[in-house]
């Protein structure tokens, strides 16, 4: 499936760099830094759970593949004892690769991103839901349809989900609405083996 990317998000290609981001301390810290822009290793400890200098080499890393580089402070200071990060693009995504050590590589990506996202939204299920405004409460989505559809028409339902999200991703939260509230949306496709 050819991915479109309408929403510019980085596209990974490498399988080395699949693997690299499939580590939870890096996967965790890009996703911290694509939702709150700008943060030293330091700040960003605190958020995927190791000590600033394993988060520092934990960028590093990172920043080998393209997916972070250097920002300038946010508040335009000039200490160069800090060292701030920021993500290079407000999202990433990728196609499995076809060749076998790629699709591992893959597969440990897509474990970790699923395994983020499911503690996600068990934290916003105890945390946010219960404090929610009961509107939107209700406006959040959830199902779980079994479709029965050919390659193609999984692929033409992909890509008019993302023409369909496109525009409010492109907006930011610069371009929104002044009533608009961040909403995360995840949604999982799994097709099934057949027997």
């Amino acid at each position: 499936m050819s991915l479109r990317n309408p929403y510019g998000d980085f596209e990974i290609t490498d399988p080395q760099a699949m693997r690299a981001l499939a580590h939870p301390v890096r996967l965790a810290a890009l996703s911290y830094l694509q939702k709150n822009g700008p943060a030293t290793a330091t700040q960003l400890s605190v958020h995927v759970g190791a000590s600033p200098s394993v988060t520092s080499w934990h960028l590093r890393h990172l920043e080998s593949f393209g997916l972070v580089s250097d920002s300038p402070p946010p508040d335009g200071g000039s200490d160069k004892r800090q060292r701030w990060w920021k993500a290079v693009a407000r999202g990433f995504r990728f196609e499995m690769p076809e060749t076998p050590e790629g699709a591992e590589a893959g597969r440990m990506l897509r474990t970790e991103m699923m395994s983020q996202a499911l503690d996600h939204v068990q934290q916003w299920l105890s945390d946010t839901e219960p404090v929610l405004d009961p509107a939107w409460s209700r406006s959040t989505g959830s199902s779980n349809t079994l479709l029965t559809i050919t390659l193609a028409e999984a692929e033409s339902i992909e890509n008019a989900i993302e023409e369909l999200l496109a525009p409010y991703v492109q907006r930011g939260e610069s371009g929104a609405p002044q009533d608009a509230r961040p909403v995360r949306h995840i949604r999982m496709s799994l097709p099934e083996a057949t027997t």
